[in-house]
């Protein structure tokens, strides 16, 4: 074969190699798109997705600002801006000696590496800070962020406003129904007694166990809805089989049944969140 031919021959194999792996990461990241385990916030006429380690963190956020009674805007805030600084992942590493959910730094005086690393140590610090900050709820999120977070770029909090927006009206309660997740099946027994320390921890409310099941009754509907949807957030890290709040039940599954809340067999008062966890 002449050399010529033999250089396009193979040439035309290096172009049809690269194109079939390419169909093969495309294809494989559109399968785990569509199948994998993801989380969805719906609200406001918008839906964000994100995995299912990203929406237990913003639960963690969301339900924060509502145990301390601040309004849904202030966990709007704070998920866009955990969003923008370590996309919502606790991370321990970056800018300098920034650390955590909201890249503090100790250095400036939020705190040690390890309390910044505690997820809820964290978020009071920035709830803290916002507070702390003359009209911050009519302020424009770039404002804020320059305030709290003193960010080299706080136009970039703005691209992150509607996700934080929908996520925070969904695990508000603002938003019944809006919070889902997709899920694998547990792989260990949940802990009641943890859960319920996780609830009055996290969300303020009170909750009471029997065997595998958790029962939190609210101080109203919408609390109710709140901490529904920050239960099957947290789903997937406490082994959550069952959500029910009032007369409507989020059932954890692989497919696309677990993307909608459905009809519980037998309705509790519209105030009362009822969890089963994974026995063993």
């Amino acid at each position: 074969m002449p050399r010529s031919r033999w250089l396009t021959a193979v040439a035309t194999l290096c172009v049809v190699g690269l194109v079939c792996t390419a169909g093969v990461w495309y294809a494989r990241d559109r399968i785990g798109l569509f199948l994998g385990e993801k989380c969805e916030a719906t609200a406001l006429g918008e839906t964000v997705s994100f995995d299912p380690e990203q929406m237990n963190h913003a639960s963690t956020i969301v339900l924060l600002g509502v145990k301390r009674g601040l309004p849904a805007r202030a966990g709007s805030i704070a998920v866009a801006t955990a969003i923008q600084e370590s996309k919502l992942r606790n991370l321990t590493y970056g800018d300098r000696d920034s650390v955590g959910l909201f890249q503090q730094r100790p250095s400036q005086g939020w705190g040690t590496v390890d309390q910044l690393q505690d997820p809820i140590y964290s978020t009071n610090a920035f709830y803290d800070a916002l507070t702390k900050v003359d009209g911050w709820q009519g302020m424009r999120i770039t404002e804020i962020a320059q305030e709290v977070q003193r960010s080299g770029f706080p136009e970039a909090y703005a691209d992150h406003e509607h996700e934080g927006r929908t996520i925070s009206s969904a695990l508000t309660g603002h938003s019944p129904t809006g919070l889902v997740c997709r899920l694998d099946g547990p792989t260990s027994a949940g802990r009641p007694d943890t859960f319920a320390a996780a609830v009055a921890e996290q969300t303020g409310q009170s909750a009471t166990t029997q065997g595998q099941v958790v029962t939190i009754r609210a101080e109203d509907d919408r609390h109710a809805w709140a901490v529904g949807a920050w239960a099957v957030a947290q789903a997937k890290a406490r082994n959550v089989l069952t959500v029910q709040v009032g007369d409507r039940r989020w059932t954890r599954d692989a497919g696309d049944a677990a993307m909608s809340w459905g009809d519980a067999d037998e309705a509790v008062p519209s105030s009362q969140v009822r969890v089963t966890l994974h026995g063993e």
